[in-house]
């Protein structure tokens, strides 16, 4: 890392997978933090408190001293990973990581996780029409991963990177929302590989009752 790691603190939501690839990085480092538990669906990120740390009222968020504040979690990932084997040096593969984390907001996170979290917390169906269009978008998604993922055993060259943190996110829970890995093979070694790295952990939770419709208060809603 660039900057002083002393006294970081994540403020996350243990049910959101944004969340947990910072902490899986966070481990795989051994790098010790604070963490803060955020209820998104009981209205923690809706407080004063909490837009003055993000006025995006999202999670995660990473405090890096007294007053420094770092939002959006592929930009944490990348500031945690700088000067670690988790971030190539090589200026063709360091873009190449880039390029993943592009992709992972835009067409994993976007798809897949926007279907599961739609369908798990009962916000619409599976043949709702915005389903359909998330489903079509993920199945597009897996299809390019896959054939990337043919020819190598990791995204950004023969490395585990942040690229795979990234991406493994929500990838790795694709099924809850109804895609079928099994016709990804490609990709499937490749989750069995990034969870046989050292240090792998998984702590995801499931999404809690309050995170349905009408139960809370949140942006969702």
């Amino acid at each position: 890392m660039t900057a002083d790691p002393t006294g970081l603190r994540l403020y996350d939501y243990a049910a959101s997978a944004n969340c947990y690839k910072v902490r899986l990085l966070l481990a795989q480092l051994r790098q010790p933090y604070e963490r803060v538990p955020i209820d998104i669906f009981a209205g923690d990120t809706l407080t004063d408190d909490f837009q003055a740390k993000n006025p995006a009222r999202s999670t995660p968020v990473l405090q890096i001293g007294e007053s420094t504040y770092l939002t959006e979690s592929n930009a944490i990932l990348f500031f945690l990973a700088e000067g670690t084997p988790f971030l190539p040096d090589d200026p063709l593969l360091h873009a190449e990581v880039v390029r993943w984390l592009i992709f992972e907001q835009t067409d994993v996170m976007m798809t897949m996780g926007g279907l599961r979290f739609r369908l798990i917390t009962g916000r619409i169906g599976p043949d709702d029409p915005d389903a359909i269009r998330r489903r079509a978008g993920g199945e597009e998604a897996l299809e390019l991963l896959d054939r990337h993922l043919r020819d190598q055993a990791f995204l950004a060259g023969e490395r585990y990177t942040i690229a795979d943190i990234a991406v493994y996110g929500y990838a790795h829970v694709a099924p809850e929302a109804g895609f079928e890995l099994a016709h990804y093979p490609a990709v499937s070694a490749w989750l069995r590989a990034v969870e046989e790295q050292p240090l792998f952990m998984n702590d995801l939770a499931p999404y809690p009752e309050n995170a349905r419709p009408g139960t809370g208060r949140s942006i969702y809603d």
